[in-house]
């Protein structure tokens, strides 16, 4: 489906050199942020301690974090755990505050806003946990990137596999350099954003390298970043079309999904809008860096033997 033509191919890669450096640029800007900044990792990879509290009636999650703020939780994730009437706090460790006491401290002062109060749940996170979800994290963060270059080399030629690795490890850095700027909270279901942000720029990427694959076999007297710069542009639509009825869903989650989704979406939108960039205007640029050429992609026929002989009367 193509909502619009267009008629004449967009030299991209005529300023690939210039994409390349802008990509370059964020790219060391989010990891000087990463380094000096650092992520502000949630009570899932800290530790802490969660509270379920129960209500009569429906409750009011800005007064909830309005009586945590008064006891010294600033921006803690509080949010709807079931039905309107529970909530789930989540409260990082502190030294000057013991586990043991203080859902007894949060209670009192839920309490004296709501006499309906009551704790049902108080879980303590230790950090060992949090250690072992961060390990986990990179973990999957490394297996997934091996098994994009395994099946980019099985399907197309190795070339392709290295330049998405970099594109979609590009958003990557990217989207937590983002997090670390601004010290959103980073929590597990921004984890899982991430590394669905790296199956969703693969999909993109591979889009445009079919195409690119495609031309190859077609157009057998243009040159290489013509051919590039073609299947960019008739990819362009499908692009548009895909993306963005993507980024409305992912929207609707980050404007009316609450405080729960808030920072999940947030993640997915980061990774969405540099992600249609990156599958084309770096994992294309880096293909042609690296020397990409129609005898990688299109393998002469063999000829057998006497083929060419005539047939004999």
């Amino acid at each position: 489906m193509e909502f619009f033509k267009i008629r004449k191919d967009i030299p991209f890669m005529r300023h690939a050199l210039v994409f390349n450096v802008i990509s370059l640029v964020t790219f060391v800007l989010a990891v000087f942020f990463l380094a000096t900044r650092g992520l502000n990792l949630g009570v899932d990879f800290t530790g802490g301690t969660v509270i379920e509290v129960n209500y009569a009636q429906h409750a009011d999650l800005s007064k909830v974090r309005e009586t945590l703020a008064s006891l010294g939780y600033h921006d803690v994730p509080v949010q709807n755990f079931g039905t309107s009437r529970d909530v789930l706090i989540r409260l990082p460790a502190r030294q000057d505050a013991a586990g043991s006491t203080l859902s007894q401290t949060v209670g009192t002062a839920l309490r004296g806003v709501d006499p309906s109060a009551e704790i049902r749940r108080v879980e303590f996170v230790g950090p060992q946990v949090g250690q072992e979800l961060m390990d986990n994290g990179g973990l999957a963060l490394l297996f997934v990137s091996i098994g994009i270059v395994i099946y980019l080399w099985a399907r197309f030629e190795w070339k392709f596999g290295v330049a998405a690795v970099i594109a979609n490890l590009h958003d990557v850095v990217i989207i937590l350099g983002f997090f670390a700027f601004f010290q959103w909270d980073f929590s597990v279901s921004v984890l899982a954003a991430v590394l669905a942000v790296l199956g969703y720029s693969v999909n993109e990427s591979v889009v445009v390298f079919d195409r690119v694959r495609e031309n190859f076999r077609k157009m057998r007297e243009t040159s290489v970043p013509a051919v590039i710069d073609n299947a960019i542009t008739r990819t362009l639509s499908r692009t548009i079309i895909t993306h963005g009825c993507t980024q409305l869903a992912v929207l609707s989650m980050l404007l009316l999904g609450g405080e729960t989704l808030h920072y999940f979406a947030l993640a997915l939108t980061i990774g969405i809008l540099f992600g249609i960039y990156s599958s084309a205007l770096v994992a294309s640029p880096i293909v042609m860096w690296l020397g990409i050429s129609r005898g990688d992609l299109v393998h002469a026929p063999v000829k057998k033997e006497g083929a060419d002989l005539p047939y004999p009367p």
